[in-house]
């Protein structure tokens, strides 16, 4: 290791990868603003949060968590011009409180994080 390594790290850091309770919080956060399937997730928080990285296993684990407590609700929908329909998720009606409240904390991390850099 050189001094120029450390200087390349934090020029270029790796990305953070989230854990299962920030996935759920993150997912929520873009569920709020309308219906959005899987990998659409995963880009949306690379392009918007560069910073943060989601696994499949990590994600579909939250998505199935979140179905489990009826907090979204997953539908199959035909895409045009995709063969293979898509999973698509939305919060119901009756979710929309606890799905705030648990967005909120997503937004009161990165705001921490970024404050920390």
């Amino acid at each position: 290791m050189k001094f120029e390594d450390i200087h390349k790290f934090f020029d270029n850091p790796p990305p953070d990868y989230l854990n299962k309770e920030l996935a759920v919080c993150y997912i929520l956060s873009i569920l709020l603003e309308g219906e959005c399937y899987g990998t659409a997730l995963i880009g949306r928080l690379e392009q918007e949060y560069g910073v943060y990285r989601l696994s499949d296993t990590v994600l579909y684990s939250a998505l199935k968590f979140l179905e489990k407590e009826r907090t979204i609700v997953g539908y199959w929908k035909k895409v045009e011009g995709r063969g293979r329909p898509r999973r698509m998720y939305y919060i119901p009606e009756t979710a929309d409180r606890q799905a705030r409240e648990l967005a909120g904390y997503w937004y009161r991390y990165v705001r921490q994080e970024f404050r920390a850099m």
